[in-house]
């Protein structure tokens, strides 16, 4: 694969609900936004039903599309297009620990340094952190404690649900993406390296034909920062490829969800979400 392709990402998701809901108003976080490594070319959001949208960026710097639903529904369905060339991230000299420990950092990086229920790992997970607070290249420690996690832990789809913490997942030593950044953020924070979510899609085939179409979810990576922000993805064991998209970074998989709201009405399941990403080039 080249360094540099060109992705068409379609992301289908919503709600049913077992009667009429009345209203709700809903939040997306499903559009790549334009970074240093990746350029998005066209991009929208459909609605269902058709309500206008309106269009923000929240604090973490994630695009957001916002809308009411003021008729009554049986069903909501949200679904983002968009193209996107990307390329590998780069990745420069990492700062020592007495840098990244100076309390300017720690200010500065106050909100990726704390613990949430989300992302706090159980004494278990933390047993080798001693040994990584030896290491001086912070991204070798960022690798080890990915390999340490995919040791750990199985990735098992439908194992755990949007609600499961760390702790949960490497109790049962099995999970999705999710869990696995999750486990990784608490333990590279107990250390002290501020890190944060990322959300976003992975085209999972290394080798792929023009217009060959791969079927999967959306993704879960690290970012963590030595002076820069670095990307790794815990799950397979590699850095921010060609293949990632960003959409979303935040604390935790609570700052990034593709559809959050309220609405008024009788309960509700998920539609069942659909990635598709198509690589063009």
């Amino acid at each position: 694969m080249t360094d540099a392709i060109e992705l068409q990402i379609r992301h289908h998701t919503g709600f049913k609900y077992t009667g009429l809901a009345k209203s709700s108003y809903n939040e997306a976080r499903m559009t790549p936004r334009t970074l240093e490594f990746q350029d998005v070319t066209a991009s929208r959001v459909n609605v269902r039903p058709v309500v206008p949208t309106y269009t923000y960026t929240d604090y973490f710097g994630t695009i957001v599309t916002a809308f009411d639903i003021g008729e009554v529904h049986d069903v909501l369905e949200v679904e983002s297009l968009t193209t996107v060339l990307t390329r590998p991230a780069t990745r420069g000299a990492a700062m020592d620990w007495a840098e990244l420990h100076n309390p300017l950092v720690a200010d500065r990086m106050v909100e990726y340094l704390g613990v949430s229920a989300r992302t706090r790992a159980p004494e278990a997970a933390l047993v080798r952190c001693d040994e990584w607070r030896g290491v001086h290249d912070i991204h070798e420690v960022a690798e080890s404690v990915g390999a340490f996690v995919r040791e750990n832990m199985s990735y098992v789809p439908g194992s755990t649900n949007v609600t499961s913490t760390a702790a949960d997942a490497w109790a049962n030593g099995k999970g999705v993406c999710q869990d696995m950044t999750h486990v990784t953020l608490g333990i590279l924070r107990s250390m002290g390296i501020p890190a944060r979510y990322v959300s976003g899609y992975f085209y999972s085939k290394k080798v792929a034909e023009i217009g060959e179409v791969v079927r999967g979810q959306s993704h879960a990576w690290v970012e963590y920062f030595t002076g820069e922000w670095c990307g790794f993805d815990p799950t397979n064991g590699v850095g921010h490829t060609e293949r990632h998209v960003v959409v979303g970074r935040g604390r935790d998989y609570g700052d990034v969800s593709p559809l959050k709201g309220i609405y008024q009405g009788p309960s509700s399941t998920g539609t069942g979400a659909v990635v598709e990403i198509q690589r063009l080039s």
